[in-house]
């Protein structure tokens, strides 16, 4: 396969990463929740590279990130409960399902859908890219399809370098899990994917929303990115260890497998961990874990010879509701408790 020159851009050089963007190439790009990788939005071609790039399936479909709340109006049917959530938390961690209006955006971005999504981003590095490039940018994130998102431009580089024009380091994301999606064109508004912002924060708002967080069946196309199963997975198997009190049979258990094995944890947990065992640390609270999350993740990627990982759980209340959204899916279901049943 032949590669390409990836440029890393700073904040600085915005212009030149919207020429590029503009010229049909694929730009990776910061927002406040992980980077994406960006194609223009109107362009099949280009956004034909982003799913290339990604080996990611057709049937996913994709963000839409805009600069403004009025790009959105262009592209998309804006309901009121809709105008009222952007008036609120837009910019910022909230993707919104919308109806499209026919012909305005290509079939490979909306999965064939008569829905998209769409997201105004807290980045203004984003926002500014976005409006120098004067049409709306495709934004997966930007990772190999299935493997964890990246939260720093190293991440990109490491998934991507030869494969895309460029990215755009603006450092690490200071939320580290991706935004929350809530599908306004149901009764009542679904939260498909779990995010920073959860139902708390959205009914005083629009009322009572939906946040059972729906599974794709096979052969459904998902109206959201991150439904698919298994996700954000490293190559060691993930394994969740749910209570504190687990963690002792949890690290003999794991010792006594024989396979190497390493821990994703609080650093109070990793200080009984056996000496040797390579560590990541997630930080103190749900905050820093969160944070941390696809960082430790990658890590352990690094380190091929670790073929199990073990990884704490949180309450999956608030912020944990995402944390735990993205280690489940991670870990593909397995938890150490089942383990022993």
């Amino acid at each position: 396969m032949s590669t390409m020159k990836t440029n890393r851009f700073t904040p600085a050089q915005i212009t030149e990463a919207a020429a590029l963007l503009k010229a049909g190439e694929v730009v990776a790009f910061p927002t406040e929740t992980v980077y994406g990788l960006g194609a223009i939005a109107t362009d099949p071609k280009a956004v034909a590279k982003v799913f290339a790039a990604k080996h990611r399936p057709a049937d996913n479909p994709l963000i839409v990130t805009v600069a403004t709340t009025a790009m959105v109006a262009e592209y998309a049917t804006i309901t009121p409960a809709a105008q009222q959530l952007m008036t609120v938390f837009w910019p910022g961690p909230l993707t919104i399902i919308l109806p499209v209006l026919p012909g305005r955006l290509p079939a490979v971005v909306t999965g064939g859908l008569s829905t998209a999504a769409f997201r105004l981003p807290a980045s203004a590095v984003t926002r500014d890219l976005i409006a120098a490039t004067g049409v709306p940018i495709v934004g997966p994130s930007a990772n190999l399809s299935t493997k964890p998102s990246a939260t720093k431009a190293e991440h990109v580089l490491h998934d991507f370098d030869g494969v895309i024009a460029g990215v755009v380091d603006a450092g690490p994301t200071p939320v580290g899990v991706e935004s929350t999606v809530i599908d306004m064109t149901v009764t009542p508004p679904a939260i498909l994917r779990p995010g920073k912002l959860g139902p708390a924060d959205l009914e005083p708002i629009i009322g009572p929303v939906q946040a059972d967080h729906h599974h794709v069946a096979a052969g459904e196309t998902p109206k959201a990115p991150g439904m698919k199963y298994k996700h954000y997975a490293p190559a060691a198997q993930v394994v969740i260890v749910d209570a504190p009190a687990d963690w002792p049979a949890a690290l003999a258990w794991a010792k006594a497998s024989g396979t190497a094995y390493g821990v994703l944890a609080s650093p109070a947990i990793l200080a009984t961990v056996p000496s040797g065992v390579p560590t990541y640390a997630l930080g103190g609270d749900i905050q820093a874990a969160t944070h941390n999350l696809f960082a430790g993740l990658r890590w352990f990627d690094l380190h091929p010879s670790v073929s199990l990982v073990l990884a704490q759980a949180y309450p999956a209340t608030g912020l944990g509701a995402a944390y735990m959204n993205r280690l489940d899916k991670s870990a593909g279901g397995r938890h150490f408790a089942q383990e022993q049943a």
